[in-house]
C-alpha cells in the first residue's frame, strides 16, 4: 500500500479545516487543543509541506492545504458511510437469506416485496448460489433449498411441494413438445422423461439441443427461441407475472423434490427478522396452496 499519514492526524486535521479552529476541533473530537495542534505539525511535517497558515487571530488553509482537505473529508466521509451500512444498528436487524438462484430469482426476490410492504424496517440481503453443496455463509439468518430433504449434518423442514411444467415462448401457437428442440437443465436431466413418461407420450430418441446450468439461462434460451424447457410451475407463474414472454405449454406434473427450510443442527434460534419472514412466507404458501 502507497504511504498512508497516520488517521488520527488526518481525523484532526479534517475537523480544523471544517471549523478553521483547533480549539473546535478540539472539541468535537474530544481531545485536547494541544492534541490537535500537535497533530496537525506531525501531518505538516510528514507530508513536507504546510497546511494552515497560522495568523495571530486568524487561521486559514494554504492552497494545499485545501484541495487536500476536500479530499481528506471524502475519503472519511466514505469510510463512515460504508461503516454505517455493514456494521451499523440497521445491519444487525437485516435479514439474509440465501437460495439457489432460480430459486431467488424466480420465487423470493419476485414476493419479497409483498413481505417488504408488511416489515419496511427489515432490511433483507439476498445471497445466491447455484450448487446446494456449496458452502453457507455463516451470516445467514435463512436458507432455502430445493430437495429431497436429506442433507447431512442439517435440518430440514419442508415448506412446499413443487409441480414441474414445460415452457415455450409466448408466441408459439401449439409447441411440439416432443418433436420440437428440448433444453435440459444440468443436474434435472431427467425431468424431460419424467414429464414424457407421466403425460404417457413417448421420448424422444434425440439429445437436447441446449443445456443450461440453471433455470434462469434456460428460460432465457426458450425466450431466445432457442427451444422447450421443464421448469417448476412455481417459477414459471413468477416469470410470466414478471413479465416474461412465455407460456405454461402442457399439464402440470408433481415434481420429486420440495422447497425446505435449511437450519444447523447447532444453530442458534431464528432472529426476530428471520422469524417474521418465516411466518409471512408459510402464511403466503398457505394461500396459494388455498387457491
Amino acid at each position: 500500500m502507497d504511504r498512508l499519514p497516520n488517521p488520527a492526524w488526518l481525523r484532526s486535521f479534517e475537523a480544523a479545516a471544517r471549523h478553521l479552529n483547533f480549539t473546535t476541533a478540539a472539541q468535537e473530537l474530544g481531545l485536547t487543543q494541544t492534541a490537535v495542534s500537535l497533530h496537525i505539525r506531525s501531518l505538516e511535517a510528514d507530508l513536507g509541506q504546510p497546511l494552515f497558515a497560522r495568523n495571530a487571530r486568524h487561521l486559514s488553509l494554504t492552497e494545499l492545504g485545501q484541495s487536500y482537505a476536500l479530499t481528506v473529508r471524502r475519503a472519511l466521509s466514505d469510510i463512515a458511510l460504508s461503516t454505517n451500512s455493514l456494521f451499523g444498528p440497521a445491519s444487525r436487524q437485516a435479514l439474509t437469506i440465501r437460495a439457489a438462484i432460480s430459486t431467488m430469482t424466480y420465487w423470493i426476490a419476485a414476493e419479497l416485496p409483498a413481505f417488504s410492504a408488511q416489515h419496511p424496517e427489515i432490511p433483507v440481503r439476498l445471497v445466491s448460489h447455484i450448487w446446494n453443496d456449496s458452502a453457507a455463509p455463516a451470516d445467514v439468518d435463512v436458507e432455502i433449498r430445493l430437495g429431497y430433504g436429506d442433507w447431512p449434518g442439517v435440518a430440514a423442514d419442508r415448506l412446499c411441494s413443487e409441480r414441474l411444467v414445460p415452457i415455450c415462448r409466448a408466441q408459439d401457437p401449439a409447441p411440439d413438445l416432443r418433436n420440437g428442440p428440448l433444453i435440459h437443465i444440468l443436474g434435472y436431466e431427467d425431468n424431460w422423461a419424467r414429464y414424457f413418461e407421466a403425460t404417457d407420450t413417448d421420448l424422444p430418441d434425440r439429445p437436447a439441443r441446449h443445456s443450461a446450468d440453471t433455470t434462469v439461462t434456460a428460460l432465457q434460451l426458450v425466450m431466445a427461441g432457442a427451444g422447450y424447457a421443464t421448469v417448476l410451475e412455481r417459477f414459471a407463474l413468477n416469470a410470466i407475472a414478471q413479465g416474461a414472454p412465455i407460456r405454461i405449454a402442457g399439464p402440470a406434473i408433481p415434481f420429486a423434490q420440495s422447497h425446505y427450510l435449511i437450519r444447523s443442527v447447532s444453530a442458534a434460534p431464528p432472529s426476530i427478522p428471520a422469524q417474521l419472514f418465516l411466518a409471512w412466507l408459510r402464511d403466503r404458501l398457505a394461500g396459494d396452496a388455498a387457491d
